[in-house]
């Protein structure tokens, strides 16, 4: 089977990459009898991935977003309502959706901003 981490803290881009698992990329599809680390050769100098499976086997697997600036000034929030609450959106699509049901999502303000009034509260 699968290793198994005891806590994963995973970063998400707000094109909704996870890792280096890329919207519109083959790697996202990658099941769990595929490899457990993927080769990411569209970045220079090239990395290295955990597949989607390995990342959702952990016993904590954690997401973390937060931050805005000049180019973002809203931050991460329409990507994390597209990989939180969007129904229209798929691994290929928005690869951090795979990681909507096994996650804790911990975002700031403004990231957690286009959620809705289910997922913040005023404290």
């Amino acid at each position: 089977g699968l290793p198994v981490f005891d806590l994963s803290l995973i970063g998400v881009g707000d094109d909704g990459h996870v890792g280096s698992l890329y919207p519109g990329r083959e790697e996202v599809l990658v099941g769990n009898d595929g490899p457990w680390v993927l080769p990411v050769a569209m970045k220079e100098p090239p990395s290295i991935t955990l597949s989607l499976p390995l990342m959702q086997n952990g016993r904590e697997v954690v997401i973390a977003a937060c931050g805005v600036s000049d180019k973002y000034p809203q931050g991460k929030s329409e990507g994390m309502r597209r990989a939180v609450v969007a129904d229209d959106e798929t691994l290929v699509t928005f690869p951090a959706v795979g990681l909507r049901e096994c996650a804790t999502w911990v975002m700031d303000q403004m990231a957690a901003s286009k959620l809705g009034d289910d997922y913040t509260s005023s404290n």
